[in-house]
C-alpha cells in the first residue's frame, strides 16, 4: 500500500498529533512542510475533478501505484494546491503517465532529469499562473504548487524515492517543482499551442523530461542572427544528453531577444530552424578523435554520418527544438534547456475534454509560417 493510499484509507491519528510532524515521519513529504489534507480539503478538490473519488486517473511509475482521484486530491492538497488548479494538474499527470513519456525511466534514471510541465491557452491566466518575470522562480502559488503535487505524486503513488527507486546521481532543484506557463500576452509570437495547431482558446499542457534550464546572456547582439548564434554555442555542447543521445530539448526565448528577432520578420519556424541548423557538434569531438577506443554511437540516429568531421546536430529535427516565450521585459537573457535525450518524447495535453484535436498547423513541408 503507498503512502497516498494509507492517507486515503482514513488513516487514524491521535487527536492533538503535530500533522506536520507526523506527515515528515510517516515519509509522505518531499522535505518540506506539507498541508494536512483534511476531508474538506480534499472533498472539495475532488469536486472540482468531477466527483467519483474512487475513479482511476493512472498509474505512476515505476512502483505503478494507483492514482485515484482521492489521492490525487490529497497529493494536491499537501502540496498546496487550489481546487481552481485541478483540472491543469490532472493533464499533466496524464502527460506524464502516457507511455511515450517513459516516466518508469524519468523516476529511475541516474541521470538529473526532472518532469518539466508548460502551460499555453486561456486557464493559465484564469488561475494566475506567471510566465512572466522570475517564472521559473518562487513567488507564485499556482506555479510552486502545481509543480509540486506533481512530485508529491511521483514521490507517494509513484514510489520514486532516493535511494531506492529514484537513483538519480547529483539532483535537481527542479525535481521540487518544475511548472510554468508561456507568456502570451507580451510574447511578439503566436503561442507555442497554436504553433503545435490547437486553436488559441484551447488550454493545453506540454511535459518533457528536461534539465534546469542554463542561462543563455547575450546584451550584445541585436539581430537575430547575433542572438540566435549565442543559443547555439549553449546547445553546442557535448556535456550534456542531447549531444550524445539526441532526443528533444526546449529553448525559452527571454522578451528581449524575442521582440528583436520578431522585428526582423523572423517566424517562430525561422528561429527553430536556425537553432537546429548552426548549432551541433563535430563527430570527432564527440568521439574525442577515438582517444578511448574506437566508437560507434549506437544511441545516436543511424541516419547521421560518423566521419570524423560530421555534423552531429543537437537534435534529429527543427521539430524536436521546443520554443517558448519567458519571462520578465527587463534583461537580455534566455536559457536552454537540455533534455533526456532519446528515451523520451514530449507529451501534450488538452486541459479540458472538450477541446478540439488538432488537425496540424499550416504549414508546408514541415515548415510553419507562425
Amino acid at each position: 500500500m503507498s503512502a497516498t493510499e494509507e492517507i486515503a484509507g482514513h488513516h487514524a491519528v491521535t487527536p492533538g498529533t503535530d500533522l506536520v510532524e507526523y506527515y515528515f515521519a510517516r515519509g509522505w513529504t518531499d522535505g518540506l512542510p506539507v498541508v494536512p489534507p483534511t476531508p474538506e480539503k480534499v472533498a472539495a478538490f475532488v469536486d472540482a475533478l468531477g466527483g467519483e473519488p474512487d475513479a482511476v486517473e493512472g498509474k505512476v511509475a515505476p512502483r505503478w501505484g494507483l492514482l485515484t482521484r482521492e489521492v490525487l486530491a490529497i497529493n494536491a492538497v499537501m502540496a498546496g494546491c487550489l481546487p481552481a488548479y485541478a483540472p491543469v494538474l490532472r493533464a499533466a499527470l496524464r502527460a506524464l503517465m502516457d507511455p511515450g513519456f517513459n516516466l518508469n525511466g524519468v523516476q529511475a534514471t541516474t541521470h538529473m532529469a526532472a518532469p518539466l510541465v508548460i502551460v499555453n491557452g486561456p486557464v493559465a491566466r484564469e488561475i494566475g499562473m506567471n510566465g512572466g518575470a522570475s517564472a521559473f522562480g518562487p513567488g507564485n502559488r499556482a506555479n510552486a504548487t502545481i509543480g509540486r503535487a506533481i512530485r508529491l505524486v511521483l514521490l507517494n503513488v509513484g514510489g520514486a524515492h532516493p535511494p531506492d527507486l529514484d537513483k538519480c546521481t547529483l539532483g535537481n532543484p527542479a525535481k521540487y517543482s518544475y511548472a510554468i506557463c508561456e507568456n502570451e500576452a507580451d510574447s511578439p509570437f503566436a503561442p507555442y499551442h497554436v504553433e503545435q495547431g490547437w486553436a488559441p482558446e484551447a488550454s493545453t499542457v506540454f511535459a518533457m523530461a528536461a534539465e534546469a534550464p542554463h542561462s543563455v546572456t547575450d546584451h550584445q547582439c541585436n539581430d537575430p542572427e547575433g542572438i540566435l548564434d549565442t543559443m547555439c554555442s549553449a546547445m553546442s555542447t557535448i556535456a550534456t544528453n542531447n549531444a550524445v543521445l539526441s532526443g528533444h530539448c526546449a529553448v525559452a526565448l527571454g522578451l528581449e531577444h524575442a521582440r528583436s528577432i520578431a522585428r526582423h520578420g523572423w517566424t517562430r519556424s525561422d528561429i527553430r530552424h536556425y537553432l537546429w541548423m548552426h548549432s551541433g557538434n563535430a563527430f570527432r569531438l564527440i568521439t574525442r578523435d577515438h582517444r578511448y577506443g574506437r566508437v560507434y554511437n549506437r544511441n545516436l540516429p543511424k541516419w547521421y554520418k560518423r566521419d570524423p568531421d560530421s555534423r552531429i546536430p543537437i537534435v534529429p529535427s527543427p521539430d524536436n527544438i521546443h520554443l517558448f516565450v519567458l519571462g520578465g521585459d527587463a534583461g537580455r537573457f534566455s536559457a536552454f534547456i537540455p533534455g533526456w535525450g532519446h528515451m523520451n518524447t514530449p507529451v501534450m495535453q488538452p486541459v479540458f475534454a472538450d477541446a478540439a484535436v488538432p488537425t496540424g498547423p499550416d504549414c508546408a513541408g514541415g515548415v510553419c509560417a507562425i
